[in-house]
């Protein structure tokens, strides 16, 4: 269900004249994660929405807590709820998301539910092959218990730093995972681990959809989750699509490159894409 607070965000979108950007979270992270882009979005002339995924507590203290409202959350509910979420929007949004959100991202776009996207490290989908090792290392936080599928499996700090947080000095590293990690669903990477053996999977792109929209692919060169590998190839799949379709390094970067200290040039990237699409 759309909770109260992403429904008054909706109302407050719908209640502007400016376009919207939707900023969707990925795994281990909210949807606070995303504050800072919100203000510098809106300062650019957008107004923005930062949905959760289903039953996302308000706060990092609180996901802690109660990290079993996280467990059993697959990739067709979160997708099924943002696109709940931007069609109650009434004037077509921008997309942006990171890691799972950019999957995300790129699952609506193909839906046809975006004016333009940003899919930042994106989480491969069907038809993605590449597996660098630091990707399955990453994964395996999940993985290697097939009994963790339906639950919620939370990193310790040196997992996050390893992921994360890998391209940035120890003490913002320890800041960032104290400021933002919280446990997340294990389904949604056996979903993807699985995906090319799967033609029902739900870790699935429509990306030939003519309305699928421009779409930017950013990838961090020092990324750990998501190699230049697994972006590249995800932008190949992309690229067959009649829109616009590009992608970016960006050079010394880790996965954390949208909250670490570095966060405002990826933004200023994707505002750059962003603005010759959507006004």
């Amino acid at each position: 269900m759309i909770s109260d607070h992403e429904l008054a965000q909706v109302e407050r979108a719908n209640a502007s004249t400016k376009t919207p950007v939707v900023f969707v979270h990925g795994l281990w992270l909210l949807p606070s994660s995303w504050d800072r882009w919100a203000a510098f979005f809106e300062e650019a002339g957008y107004v923005a929405v930062q949905p959760g995924w289903p039953d996302d507590p308000q706060t990092v203290a609180e996901a802690k807590a109660h990290p079993e409202v996280f467990a059993g959350k697959g990739i067709g509910e979160i997708a099924g709820h943002q696109e709940a979420i931007i069609r109650k929007l009434t004037r077509k949004p921008v997309v942006i998301g990171h890691s799972f959100g950019g999957l995300l991202t790129e699952i609506l776009a193909g839906r046809g539910l975006a004016a333009a996207s940003v899919a930042i490290s994106p989480a491969p989908f069907r038809g993605v092959l590449p597996l660098p090792i630091s990707a399955l290392r990453s994964a395996s936080v999940a993985l290697k218990n097939p009994t963790n599928w339906n639950k919620a499996v939370p990193l310790t700090y040196d997992q996050f730093r390893y992921s994360f947080a890998n391209a940035v000095g120890e003490d913002e590293a320890k800041e960032l995972y104290l400021g933002y990690s919280v446990p997340g669903p294990a389904e949604p990477l056996f979903q993807a681990a699985a995906a090319n053996f799967n033609p029902w999977s739900e870790a699935k792109v429509d990306t030939k959809n003519p309305e699928r929209g421009p779409m930017l692919i950013v990838s961090a060169d020092s990324d750990h989750t998501v190699p230049w590998a697994i972006a590249n190839a995800s932008y190949k799949k992309e690229a067959k699509n009649s829109g616009v379709t590009e992608i970016v390094k960006m050079t010394g970067r880790g996965h954390a490159l949208v909250i670490d200290n570095g966060w405002r040039e990826v933004a200023e990237t994707a505002l750059a894409f962003v603005r010759r699409f959507a006004q």
